[in-house]
Formats: C-alpha cells, sequence, structure tokens
C-alpha cells in the first residue's frame, strides 16, 4: 500500500521535468505535483557549465531554472539527492530512495544520461575530469582553469570545444584529441567544422585530429601524459573528457516499458506517451514519433529536453497534442563564434553556404535529396526562421528546384519559400 499519492509524478532533476511542472501548473494543474531528482541542486540550465559558468562569470543562482523560492510558491514539491528505485506502472506506484512509495496519476519518466565513461589504462587517475553537473563544472575550473596549465580535451565535439574555448580564455593551454580530422565536422560538415577549428587555433588551441586515446600515464596517482594510438605523448596537468553520454533507461527497462533498440531511448509516440498508460517520457532517454521530420528521433539536447516538458505537461492533463517542435541547439566558443542550429540532419548530401566564413557571417543549409534537412548559423540568425519552415516542408515532400537551391547561396536572394 501506497505511503501518499500525488497527482503528478515527475521522475530526473533536470529541465524536461522542470518545465513539465512549471506547464502543468501555468495549464491549470491542481493536484499535488511531486518532482524527485538524484542531483544535488534543483533543475538547471547546463549549457552555462562548459561557459560563463565555467569561466566563473555565471553563478549557480543565474544557472538555475527558477530561483529557490519559486518551487514552492508554486506548490511544487522538489525532492533533491532523492531517486526513484522502482517503478511500477501497472499499479502506478513509485518507491524512493527514503523507502517512501507514492502512487500516482500521472507521471513522467526523465531520468536523462550518463556521461560515457572511457574504460583505458590509467582512467582511475586524479585529474581526469568529466562534464555534466554543477560540481563537475566547479571541479573543472579549480583544477584546469588556471594560467599555463595543459589540458587535455577528449573529444572533438560540443564539450571539447566549448571547455576548450572557455578554459583557453583563463590562460590554460588546451589540445583536443579527437577521431574526427575536424572538429564539429560529423554534425555540420568539414567545411563548417574547419571554420571552428581554425578559430580556436587562432586562439592557441592545438588540436590532434584523426588520433585517438590509447591511455592514460600519471604520476604519484595522478595523471600526466595522454598517450594516442599514434604513439603521441601529451602532456597534461588535467584532462577533460567528453565522449557523449548513454540515455539512462534502467528504471525503464526494469518497469517493463518498451524500449528502442536502434535509438536506445524510451520508445514514445508522437505524444510523448510510453508504453504503459499513464506514464510519459522527455528529454534525452525520449524515442519519440517526430510529426516534423516524418521518422523516429531521440536527440541529446538541452533545448529539446525544455521543449518536451511542456508537451508531456499538456498532455498529462489530456489535451493531446503532438510534440511538432524543431530541435534548435546553440553554442558559444568564447566571445568570438556564437552557432546556432535547427536539424538535426541524420544525413545529407549537399551543402549550400550563404554568407561567407572569412566574414564569420554565414548559415549552412544541408540538403538530402534537394530537400532541407537541417541548417547552422553563425551571425545570420535569422535564416534559421526560414530553415524551420523548410525543414517542416521537406518532410512532407517539398524539394526545392535547382533555382530554389541558387538562392539559398545568393544573400541577394530572398530565401525560398515554404
Amino acid at each position: 500500500m501506497a505511503d501518499r499519492h500525488v497527482a503528478h509524478l515527475l521522475i530526473g532533476g533536470g529541465l524536461a521535468s522542470a518545465n513539465c511542472a512549471r506547464w502543468l501548473r501555468e495549464s491549470g494543474a491542481e493536484g499535488e505535483i511531486l518532482l524527485v531528482g538524484r542531483e544535488l541542486d534543483p533543475p538547471y540550465n547546463r549549457p552555462p557549465l562548459s561557459k560563463g559558468y565555467l569561466a566563473g562569470r555565471e553563478s549557480r543562482e543565474d544557472a538555475l531554472f527558477r530561483p529557490d523560492p519559486w518551487w514552492e510558491e508554486q506548490r511544487i514539491e522538489l525532492r533533491t539527492r532523492t531517486s526513484v528505485m522502482k517503478l511500477d506502472a501497472a499499479r502506478r506506484e513509485a518507491t524512493l530512495s527514503t523507502r517512501e512509495v507514492v502512487s500516482f496519476d500521472t507521471a513522467l519518466l526523465a531520468t536523462g544520461a550518463n556521461v560515457r565513461r572511457l574504460n583505458v589504462e590509467g582512467a582511475d587517475l586524479d585529474g581526469i575530469h568529466y562534464l555534466r553537473a554543477l560540481r563537475n563544472a566547479d571541479a573543472i575550473r579549480a583544477d584546469a582553469g588556471v594560467p599555463g596549465r595543459r589540458v587535455v580535451l577528449v573529444g572533438g565535439s560540443y564539450i571539447g570545444c566549448e571547455v576548450a574555448a572557455t578554459l583557453t580564455a583563463l590562460g590554460a593551454q588546451c589540445t583536443i584529441l579527437m577521431q574526427e580530422e575536424v572538429t564539429l565536422s560529423r554534425g555540420f560538415g568539414t567545411a563548417a567544422g574547419r571554420f571552428f577549428q581554425d578559430g580556436l587555433e587562432a586562439r592557441g588551441v592545438r588540436v590532434v585530429g584523426g588520433d585517438a586515446l590509447a591511455r592514460f600515464e600519471g604520476d604519484d596517482g595522478r595523471v600526466t601524459t595522454v598517450v594516442t594510438e599514434r604513439g603521441e605523448r601529451l602532456a597534461a596537468d588535467a584532462v577533460v573528457i567528453g565522449a557523449g553520454v548513454t540515455p539512462d533507461v534502467t528504471l525503464a527497462r526494469a518497469a517493463g516499458l518498451a524500449l528502442d533498440p536502434d535509438l536506445g531511448g524510451v520508445r514514445v509516440d508522437a505524444r510523448l506517451a510510453t508504453s504503459a498508460p499513464g506514464i510519459w517520457a522527455a528529454g534525452d532517454i525520449a524515442a519519440y514519433d517526430s510529426v516534423v521530420h516524418g521518422r523516429r528521433l531521440r536527440v541529446e539536447h538541452w533545448d529539446v529536453a525544455f521543449s518536451m516538458g511542456r508537451t508531456a505537461a499538456l498532455n498529462m492533463l489530456g489535451r493531446d497534442v503532438a510534440h511538432d517542435v524543431v530541435p534548435y541547439f546553440f553554442s558559444d566558443l568564447g566571445d568570438w563564434a556564437s552557432l546556432e542550429y535547427v536539424g538535426p540532419a541524420a544525413r545529407w548530401d549537399r551543402e549550400v553556404v550563404r554568407g561567407a566564413f572569412d566574414d564569420g557571417a554565414f548559415s549552412v543549409w544541408y540538403l538530402d535529396g534537394g530537400r532541407v534537412a537541417g541548417a547552422l548559423s553563425v551571425g545570420r540568425g535569422e535564416d534559421l526562421v526560414a530553415a524551420r519552415a523548410l525543414l517542416e516542408a521537406g518532410a512532407r515532400g517539398r524539394v526545392l528546384d535547382d533555382g530554389e537551391i541558387a538562392a539559398l547561396g545568393d544573400v541577394d536572394s530572398p530565401l525560398p519559400a515554404a
């Protein structure tokens, strides 16, 4: 028998649960809302962890989703440092780490993702960091954000590039080690990736591409050297690993919820409903039927989790709405480049550049069979309005003709209409 009952149980302490709680209240929910998260802090925005917060320009309070008093004002019970140990989908009951059993009318599963830890020799040495939480950023700033500190970033995607840019501005000597030849090229292609890499290198970041981590070496229990598969030895006073994340589906699997074998998350429909009645999933774990893309999608990004929280809240209240938000991403590399992106493009066969890399103001359009699959902007954020519309139209079959494709690359021509 349950110890207590709530109308809405939100499992996970990130932005998906936080924004779900907000929209439940703003959309008229009157019953009890309980949000439980294993993190030590209330829900907060993750982008500052590699940028403003890591640099010391933003405080913990700046990063929070809402100020601490807000939760009580909205009658939302927030339990930090609390995990759900068991979820009984049939009985609609959850057993907390406090051993309290909570029954619910509806629940949101938003357990997020765990960093992918590298299993190589020396991985347990001191001075090796992963970035996922506020306290990780605190440790990295204290250990690596020091003038003259030699820091190796393992991985050439968002985390590696953002942290390298931030730590370099703090005076550290940064080296990026990555498997790809060009930074950020997996998501944005070689041409755009080269723009970002050139900017990093111009500011003192060394990039070692086309190589991989072999092992760490240390002295007296602390890392001193990163050894690559090609045999290069990189001096390291500290290391930050950005090797991606894996969706945390442990609770969902144990509860018997349907998982997506291809995308690796919890399988949900276009309304974010799981295979269990009364339970929705959002954020990094949600593999959903995207009505925008016409395919199943799972996206690991804070903005996607944020928007999914709203969709889940509305459907938990019976509104029956599909998640129709075009995923949006942004990243800052110091004060010299702010990128924005809509997509994501699963694949593309053509890139069209509008503007010029040399001017630092351009957009790159990723086409798949003449359909817009994604668009990247640096200094041309207005282009993304058209990109969103064309992406949605492309999923419905809209194919650009040769003249329209030429117009994409001509700043003096209007962008094609959706």
